[in-house]
Formats: structure tokens, C-alpha cells, sequence
């Protein structure tokens, strides 16, 4: 049998498109002033950090369902984030069209990638192939 090669966190596509989200969101926020910061860009900028920070904690679990669980919390913060605070500063016109429309679009490879994560998880375990993440 194929010994499989450890996947460093930073080398994970899931991984890097969250951190992608997080650059843009970040610049999206730097823009925003104060009141607007308060209410909207504190949220928008946590749950989008929330995506990454959830995927390099449940990949560094040892039970692939408590893995699993940090990858749900990922997909919800994408939503949160991506699926209700994008659509309210683009609404009300806190950013650009160019802005809103790159961000759906990662945001979108990001779902289809977490939930193929979130699956390969699963499989990995049916086939005895989950192994502790040194």
C-alpha cells in the first residue's frame, strides 16, 4: 500500500482561496469608515478570517469528525460572510461591483473545495486511509 505524503496547511487550495477571501475582505474593510466598520466591516472581516482559522484548526484534529466539524464552522463563516455581509455592502454600496464580484467568485471555488474537503474526509476514514496529522 501507498504511503500517502503529508499536505502541508499552506499548500491546500482550500486553504489559500480562504486566505485569498481574507486579503480581499481586508482591503474592502481598511475602506470602510468608522460607523461603517462598527456595524458591517468588523462581522464581514471576522467570519471571513473565521474560514480560514476554522479549515488550519480542524486539519490539525486527530478524529477526522472532530475535523469535520471545523470544516462546517468554515462553510458557515463562508456563508455568513460571502452569502449575507457581501450582499449588504454591495447593497448599500460600500464597495465596488468589481469588488463584490471577485469575492462571489472565490467564494464560490472555495464552497465547491470545502465540500470536496469535507467529502475526501469522510472517504478517507471509509477507507482506512485517516491518519494523525503530525
Amino acid at each position: 500500500m501507498e504511503k500517502k505524503r503529508f499536505i502541508k496547511l499552506e499548500e491546500l487550495d482550500v486553504y489559500k482561496l480562504a486566505r485569498r477571501l481574507s486579503s480581499l475582505a481586508w482591503e474592502m474593510y481598511e475602506k470602510l469608515d468608522w460607523q461603517d466598520k462598527k456595524l458591517m466591516g468588523d462581522q464581514f472581516v471576522e467570519a471571513t478570517d473565521s474560514i480560514g482559522a476554522n479549515i488550519a484548526e480542524g486539519y490539525r484534529r486527530y478524529h477526522y469528525l472532530d475535523q469535520i466539524k471545523f470544516y462546517y464552522n468554515a462553510r458557515a463563516s463562508l456563508s455568513e460572510s460571502c452569502g449575507h455581509w457581501i450582499e449588504l455592502l454591495h447593497e448599500r454600496k460600500k464597495i465596488t461591483q468589481a469588488q463584490f464580484t471577485s469575492m462571489k467568485q472565490i467564494a464560490g471555488q472555495l464552497s465547491v473545495k470545502l465540500t470536496n474537503f469535507i467529502n475526501s474526509t469522510y472517504k478517507s476514514k471509509r477507507n482506512n486511509e485517516f491518519q494523525q496529522i503530525s
